[in-house]
């Protein structure tokens, strides 16, 4: 009897953006190991971030220096940060019982009369307003902002300028940019892709943890008719959490497939990388693009944050630093002396193909999904508060990488991308975790690493940012260091753990796979195993043979060159977005259906109707 094998989901593209720069082709991971690289390597990282930040010199110190500070984490640019727009209530009594008298534009009145009001026409256009009685009004003031620090895209960098975004809130903006890049590191054009599976075997999974919640979005849904504007028809539909799905859907990928948005607070992304991974392992789908995005870096957001005590306030960041200024560039400080964390934007997404597809097209081979586990927590005391459920979600996937790796592999061969958001809570708390389960384990001297020190917390896709430095590691051999600490916290576990605060060198022996950590509020819990492209071509010999893994690579030398064709494009400063708006419209009359199978234009395989049946033995 012929066992039957498990489709392996083979990383095959990966790109966004996020504060470190572009992710396709490790862009943004070398931004953060840049003094680690060879000169040259540093060279072409910095002159592709010029480009992309719309500079024209970079030979001179000035020019580096702009495009470092830039990049990453920083004092907010988006808004003035001392003249934050805000309403005061105010209370306007009577002078020794004299009525407030004004006048005012008659198509400003409120429809409805408050009590004591006596309105006399002036004119056509004006009217004298005397009130009796006291009068309650709404005053704009403007506040400086407590939080001043955030992981910004880089400077100069406009996603709404790359193409005709009529007005899509910023993260819809982002997902357009970012899906496109990471399609186009695939080394195959979308039509190319839809040409290799059926229409319904490939999905899209993704989503945002908060929606869009600019202006364009749902701020502007629920904010405008308060402060005097109109409510748009798009405010609703483009704020929906799903909507970045939606969009590569619809305008940059084009896909009739399986479609859904996975929440989970700041583990959405690995959330989605599941659902893609179980539905591929389960034959169900042969291409899947995973990702999310993010925009979180408004007055509102950071405001709600900051009145849970969960953002880093320049005034903590000060009292930690004796200082008088806040240091915007290391607001974020894991595992540290640290105060909150520092909320970012991103937009990270991964094209995934199982190992055969992969296999006969000559994909490139970026890495592979071992496996990705969720828990909860139980019953909570508070929402926002950790529980038990990262114990088993790490557990588990230690458990599956010993499974694919071996003792040794495990041990000796894998490191962890802690969430590692800032918080004294998750310092405590995530530190125990993975000190525990290293113990259980055998592993003498876990590698830590958090990111968010150099690119900030951008939510959903907090998980995509993690992967994409775990894939540029794989690729230079570097471990990303936490670089803005100088010690390691007092109640931090870690026995068992090794926190590098320098990037670290490591031969790729020692990064067969490594492990990405998410946690979000309400007990949504993740942890995500990945293998290196290394360990993932063994196994692929394993299965296919060396002949066959030669014979693939070989026809991957085609695709690598079209990749690399994009990505020195995209260092040129030759960017352009994939967003066919209104482009090839299907209607129903266009399908050619029998109740056999769907035939759908633009797609040159069918949709088959007529299945297996699934319960045979109960039917």
């Amino acid at each position: 009897m012929t066992q039957q094998r498990t489709p392996l989901p083979i990383i095959v593209g990966s790109g966004g953006i996020n504060p470190a720069g572009r992710v396709s082709f490790d862009h943004a991971y070398r931004r953060m190991v840049l003094g680690a690289l060879p000169q040259h390597a540093q060279q072409r990282t910095l002159s592709s971030l010029s480009k992309l930040m719309g500079l024209t010199e970079l030979d001179n110190a000035d020019a580096k220096a702009q495009i470092l500070d830039g990049t990453l984490v920083r004092k907010i640019e988006h808004f003035d940060v001392q003249r934050i727009a805000w309403h005061n209530a105010m209370n306007l009594g009577q002078d020794s019982g004299n009525a407030h008298t004004f006048i005012v534009a008659k198509r400003q009145l409120p429809q409805t009369l408050p009590d004591g009001w006596n309105v006399t026409s002036l004119d056509d256009k004006q009217a004298l307003v005397r009130c009796a009685s006291d009068l309650n009004v709404l005053v704009q003031d403007l506040r400086p902002s407590r939080v001043t620090s955030a992981g910004q895209l880089p400077t100069g960098f406009d996603p709404a300028a790359l193409y005709a975004s009529r007005s899509h809130p910023r993260g819809l903006q982002m997902t357009v940019y970012g899906a496109s890049d990471a399609l186009r590191s695939t080394g195959f054009t979308i039509d190319e892709l839809k040409s290799l599976v059926r229409p319904d075997q490939i999905g899209v999974y993704s989503g945002s943890a908060m929606g869009q919640l600019d202006q364009d979005g749902y701020a502007g849904m629920m904010q405008n008719a308060l402060v005097g504007k109109r409510t748009t028809a798009k405010n609703l539909a483009l704020g929906l959490p799903e909507m970045p799905g939606d969009f590569v859907n619809a305008y940059v990928l084009g896909s009739v497939g399986e479609t859904a948005g996975i929440l989970g607070a700041c583990a959405t992304f690995l959330y989605n990388v599941k659902r893609g991974m179980d539905e591929i392992r389960g034959g169900r789908k042969r291409i899947v693009m995973v990702g999310n995005a993010e925009a979180p870096i408004t007055p509102s957001v950071i405001e709600g944050y900051r009145t849970m005590g969960a953002l880093a306030e320049d005034e903590a960041l000060m009292t930690l630093d004796s200082s008088t200024a806040p240091d915007n560039r290391r607001a974020c400080r894991p595992f540290s002396g640290n105060a909150g964390f520092t909320l970012a934007e991103s937009s990270v997404w991964i094209v995934l193909m199982d190992d055969a597809l992969a296999m006969e097209n000559g994909a490139r081979i970026l890495g592979s999904v071992g496996d990705v586990f969720v828990n909860a927590d139980g019953y909570k005391k508070s929402i926002p508060g950790p529980g038990i459920g990262n114990y088993i979600t790490v557990g588990k996937a230690m458990a599956s990488a010993r499974t694919l790796l071996g003792e040794e592999g495990l041990r000796h061969g894998t490191y962890m991308h802690a969430h590692g958001t800032g918080t004294p809570q998750n310092r405590v708390t995530e530190s125990a975790i993975m000190s525990e389960l290293a113990k259980a384990f055998g592993i003498p001297q876990f590698t830590i690493a958090a990111i968010k020190s150099y690119v900030g917390h951008s939510l959903a896709p907090a998980g995509g940012d993690q992967l994409a430095a775990i894939m540029g590691a794989w690729q230079d051999g570097i471990i990303p260091g936490i670089k803005t600490i100088d010690h390691i916290a007092d109640d931090v576990a870690r026995d068992h753990l090794h926190f590098p605060m320098q990037d670290e060198e490591r031969g790729m022996e020692n990064m067969r796979g490594a492990f990405v950590n998410s946690k979000g509020f309400g007990g949504n819990n993740a942890t995500g195993f990945f293998m290196s492209p290394q360990q993932t071509e063994q196994m692929l010999e394993k299965r296919y043979g060396a002949k066959a893994l030669a014979a693939a690579k070989q026809h991957q030398e085609t695709t690598e060159q079209t990749a690399q064709a994009y990505n020195h494009a995209a260092d040129d400063g030759e960017i352009a977005p994939i967003y066919r708006f209104g482009e090839g419209v299907l209607e129903g009359d266009d399908l050619t259906i029998t109740d056999q199978e769907i035939t759908v234009p633009g797609f040159a395989q069918k949709i088959v109707l007529a299945e297996a049946n699934p319960f045979e033995d109960m039917t």
